[in-house]
């Protein structure tokens, strides 16, 4: 079976996954008193690949933590060739085609997760290479910042395959090509 491209990813409610300076933290700021995991874990075990942006890299890397990913195979697509990998397992990519893409996911022996951000999901939007997308909503406004979707992508459909919602107010909704 082959694997398939995921874009699983959090949104706020105007549609934004990262503030206008990229920053990450209102999503540990919406109130989890329940510990809840919103299903990540039991996703992530379904990968054994993940693409990123050169900016979701250095976000990563920047949570001062240890590399998230370590049993996966990584890719960080970016146009500079220079760009220092210093995660184990993690490989630039400055080639993003559909030869690739396939190669990818042939070479996968589960799931591809793509992680963002925004430029790139709309790379992945335009090769029409998304199979699935689990976008999580948490309830917030942010009135500003990297949108979910860039303008100008090729129109494609998806249909609903799953919606979770959870105490707090946050909602999964898993779609399907």
């Amino acid at each position: 079976m082959e694997s398939k491209i995921i874009l699983y990813i959090a949104q706020s409610i105007d549609g934004y996954i990262a503030k206008p300076d990229g920053s990450l933290d209102w999503l540990e700021q919406h109130p989890n008193p329940d510990k809840l995991d919103y299903g990540y874990y039991s996703f992530y075990n379904s990968i054994g690949t993940t693409i990123m942006g050169n900016s979701t890299y250095q976000e990563v890397l920047g949570f001062g933590v240890d590399w998230p990913y370590p049993d996966c195979k990584n890719y960080v697509v970016s146009k500079n060739p220079q760009l220092k990998i210093k995660t184990p397992n993690t490989y630039l990519l400055n080639d993003l085609s559909h030869a690739t893409i396939k190669k990818i996911k042939a070479e996968s022996k589960k799931d591809v997760w793509l992680i963002g951000g925004g430029k790139l999901i709309k790379s992945f939007l335009d090769l029409t290479a998304i199979d699935e997308m689990i976008i999580t909503t948490i309830p917030v406004l942010l009135g500003d910042g990297i949108p979910l979707f860039e303008r100008g992508f090729k129109p494609q459909n998806f249909n609903l395959k799953h919606t979770q919602s959870f105490s707090n107010g946050v909602t999964n909704n898993h779609y399907e090509k």
